[in-house]
Protein backbone atom coordinates (compact mmCIF):
# COMPACT_ATOMS: atom_id res chain seq x y z
CA UNK A 1 0.00 0.00 0.00
CA UNK A 2 1.50 3.39 -1.01
CA UNK A 3 2.43 5.79 1.77
CA UNK A 4 0.02 8.66 2.37
CA UNK A 5 1.06 12.31 2.19
CA UNK A 6 0.92 12.50 5.99
CA UNK A 7 3.19 9.47 6.35
CA UNK A 8 5.69 10.93 3.88
CA UNK A 9 5.62 14.25 5.74
CA UNK A 10 6.25 12.47 9.06
CA UNK A 11 9.24 10.64 7.60
CA UNK A 12 10.77 13.88 6.33
CA UNK A 13 10.11 15.53 9.70
CA UNK A 14 11.68 12.64 11.61
CA UNK A 15 14.77 12.84 9.40
CA UNK A 16 15.04 16.60 9.89
CA UNK A 17 14.79 16.20 13.67
CA UNK A 18 17.55 13.59 13.65
CA UNK A 19 19.78 15.78 11.49
CA UNK A 20 19.25 18.87 13.67
CA UNK A 21 20.00 16.82 16.79
CA UNK A 22 23.16 15.47 15.15
CA UNK A 23 24.25 18.99 14.20
CA UNK A 24 23.65 20.20 17.76
CA UNK A 25 25.75 17.31 19.09
CA UNK A 26 28.55 18.21 16.68
CA UNK A 27 28.43 21.85 17.78
CA UNK A 28 28.78 20.91 21.43
CA UNK A 29 31.72 18.64 20.60
CA UNK A 30 33.45 21.20 18.38
CA UNK A 31 36.83 22.50 19.57
CA UNK A 32 37.64 24.87 16.69
CA UNK A 33 37.35 28.14 18.62
CA UNK A 34 38.54 29.32 22.06
CA UNK A 35 35.21 29.37 23.87
CA UNK A 36 36.54 27.69 26.99
CA UNK A 37 33.80 26.22 29.17
CA UNK A 38 31.05 28.23 27.45
CA UNK A 39 28.59 26.28 25.33
CA UNK A 40 27.66 27.16 21.74
CA UNK A 41 24.37 28.93 21.09
CA UNK A 42 22.28 26.55 19.01
CA UNK A 43 19.37 27.16 16.68
CA UNK A 44 15.81 26.57 17.81
CA UNK A 45 12.38 26.13 16.31
CA UNK A 46 10.62 23.90 13.81
CA UNK A 47 13.09 21.70 11.88
CA UNK A 48 11.07 22.12 8.67
CA UNK A 49 10.09 25.75 9.06
CA UNK A 50 8.99 27.89 6.14
CA UNK A 51 10.62 30.93 7.79
CA UNK A 52 14.31 30.84 8.79
CA UNK A 53 15.55 33.70 10.99
CA UNK A 54 19.27 34.50 10.85
CA UNK A 55 21.39 36.97 12.78
CA UNK A 56 25.13 37.28 13.20
CA UNK A 57 26.01 36.61 16.82
CA UNK A 58 24.64 35.96 20.29
CA UNK A 59 23.63 38.41 23.00
CA UNK A 60 24.46 37.81 26.66
CA UNK A 61 20.98 36.34 27.27
CA UNK A 62 21.41 33.89 24.40
CA UNK A 63 24.84 32.87 25.66
CA UNK A 64 23.50 32.24 29.16
CA UNK A 65 20.59 30.15 27.84
CA UNK A 66 22.48 28.53 24.95
CA UNK A 67 19.58 29.12 22.55
CA UNK A 68 19.30 31.55 19.65
CA UNK A 69 16.68 34.33 19.89
CA UNK A 70 16.33 34.02 23.66
CA UNK A 71 15.87 37.26 25.58
CA UNK A 72 14.69 40.73 24.56
CA UNK A 73 15.43 40.32 20.87
CA UNK A 74 13.57 37.05 20.70
CA UNK A 75 10.61 38.53 22.56
CA UNK A 76 10.49 41.43 20.09
CA UNK A 77 10.54 39.01 17.15
CA UNK A 78 7.78 36.95 18.80
CA UNK A 79 5.56 40.03 19.17
CA UNK A 80 6.27 41.00 15.56
CA UNK A 81 5.32 37.53 14.29
CA UNK A 82 2.08 37.61 16.26
CA UNK A 83 1.24 41.05 14.84
CA UNK A 84 1.66 39.57 11.34
CA UNK A 85 -0.49 36.54 12.16
CA UNK A 86 2.39 34.08 11.71
CA UNK A 87 2.51 31.10 14.06
CA UNK A 88 5.82 31.40 15.97
CA UNK A 89 6.01 27.63 16.42
CA UNK A 90 6.55 27.26 12.66
CA UNK A 91 9.75 29.37 12.67
CA UNK A 92 13.41 28.35 12.95
CA UNK A 93 16.03 30.79 14.20
CA UNK A 94 19.81 30.54 14.36
CA UNK A 95 23.08 32.48 14.44
CA UNK A 96 26.00 32.74 12.04
CA UNK A 97 28.58 32.76 14.86
CA UNK A 98 27.41 30.09 17.26
CA UNK A 99 30.19 30.22 19.84
CA UNK A 100 30.37 32.95 22.51
CA UNK A 101 33.78 34.37 21.63
CA UNK A 102 34.85 38.00 22.02
CA UNK A 103 35.71 38.41 18.34
CA UNK A 104 33.68 36.81 15.51
CA UNK A 105 36.96 36.17 13.68
CA UNK A 106 37.91 33.78 16.49
CA UNK A 107 35.03 31.46 15.62
CA UNK A 108 37.26 28.85 14.07
CA UNK A 109 37.63 28.63 10.32
CA UNK A 110 35.10 28.87 7.51
CA UNK A 111 33.83 25.45 8.55
CA UNK A 112 32.15 26.99 11.59
CA UNK A 113 30.18 29.52 9.56
CA UNK A 114 29.33 26.70 7.14
CA UNK A 115 27.14 25.20 9.87
CA UNK A 116 24.49 27.66 8.71
CA UNK A 117 24.53 26.06 5.26
CA UNK A 118 23.96 22.69 6.96
CA UNK A 119 20.97 24.11 8.83
CA UNK A 120 19.53 25.54 5.62
CA UNK A 121 19.92 22.16 3.90
CA UNK A 122 18.08 20.45 6.76
CA UNK A 123 15.27 22.96 7.27
CA UNK A 124 14.82 23.89 3.59
CA UNK A 125 12.90 27.11 4.30
CA UNK A 126 10.90 29.11 1.80
CA UNK A 127 12.26 32.41 3.10
CA UNK A 128 15.25 33.56 5.15
CA UNK A 129 14.87 36.71 7.24
CA UNK A 130 18.42 38.07 7.54
CA UNK A 131 18.86 40.53 10.40
CA UNK A 132 21.73 42.94 9.82
CA UNK A 133 24.35 43.65 7.17
CA UNK A 134 26.92 41.38 8.82
CA UNK A 135 24.57 38.39 8.68
CA UNK A 136 23.77 39.20 5.04
CA UNK A 137 27.48 39.24 4.22
CA UNK A 138 27.90 35.86 5.91
CA UNK A 139 24.97 34.40 3.99
CA UNK A 140 26.48 35.64 0.73
CA UNK A 141 29.72 33.83 1.58
CA UNK A 142 28.08 30.44 2.17
CA UNK A 143 28.38 27.62 -0.32
CA UNK A 144 24.68 27.18 -1.08
CA UNK A 145 23.77 25.46 -4.38
CA UNK A 146 22.24 27.80 -7.00
CA UNK A 147 22.46 30.79 -4.64
CA UNK A 148 22.32 34.28 -6.12
CA UNK A 149 24.16 37.33 -4.67
CA UNK A 150 22.07 39.28 -2.18
CA UNK A 151 21.89 43.06 -1.93
CA UNK A 152 21.76 45.16 1.22
CA UNK A 153 18.15 46.31 0.72
CA UNK A 154 16.05 46.12 3.91
CA UNK A 155 12.39 45.30 3.36
CA UNK A 156 12.84 44.04 -0.21
CA UNK A 157 12.18 40.41 -1.13
CA UNK A 158 15.07 38.89 -3.07
CA UNK A 159 15.50 35.56 -4.78
CA UNK A 160 18.21 33.49 -3.09
CA UNK A 161 17.72 30.08 -4.69
CA UNK A 162 14.98 28.73 -6.98
CA UNK A 163 13.06 27.59 -3.89
CA UNK A 164 13.97 30.24 -1.31
CA UNK A 165 13.69 34.01 -0.97
CA UNK A 166 15.46 36.41 1.39
CA UNK A 167 14.14 39.39 3.31
CA UNK A 168 16.75 41.60 4.96
CA UNK A 169 15.99 43.68 8.05
CA UNK A 170 18.11 45.78 10.38
CA UNK A 171 19.57 43.91 13.35
CA UNK A 172 16.88 43.21 15.94
CA UNK A 173 19.43 43.58 18.75
CA UNK A 174 20.10 47.17 17.64
CA UNK A 175 16.38 47.97 17.43
CA UNK A 176 15.17 47.38 20.98
CA UNK A 177 15.34 50.84 22.58
CA UNK A 178 15.51 53.77 20.19
CA UNK A 179 12.21 54.55 18.44
CA UNK A 180 13.67 55.27 15.00
CA UNK A 181 15.54 51.94 15.07
CA UNK A 182 12.38 50.11 16.12
CA UNK A 183 10.44 51.68 13.25
CA UNK A 184 13.16 50.81 10.73
CA UNK A 185 13.14 47.18 11.85
CA UNK A 186 9.35 46.92 11.81
CA UNK A 187 9.05 48.60 8.39
CA UNK A 188 11.34 45.95 6.90
CA UNK A 189 10.09 42.98 8.93
CA UNK A 190 6.40 43.49 8.18
CA UNK A 191 7.07 42.62 4.53
CA UNK A 192 7.27 39.06 5.87
CA UNK A 193 3.53 39.35 6.49
CA UNK A 194 2.91 40.34 2.87
CA UNK A 195 4.94 37.33 1.74
CA UNK A 196 3.12 35.04 4.17
CA UNK A 197 -0.34 36.25 3.10
CA UNK A 198 0.49 35.55 -0.55
CA UNK A 199 1.14 31.84 0.07
CA UNK A 200 -1.51 29.40 -1.17
CA UNK A 201 -3.53 27.93 1.73
CA UNK A 202 -2.85 24.35 0.62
Amino acid sequence: MPATDDEIHEKYLDRAIREINSLTHDLHACERCPRGEALPVVGSGHPQADVFLLKQRATRAEIEEGVAFYGRGGAAVLKSLKRLGIDPTTIYGTLCVKCPVDEPSWAGDAGCIARVAEELAIVQPRIIVVMGADALATLNELDVPLAEPLREEPGVLQRFTPSCQVLMTPSIDDALDELHAKQAFWTAFRELGTWHDSLPPY
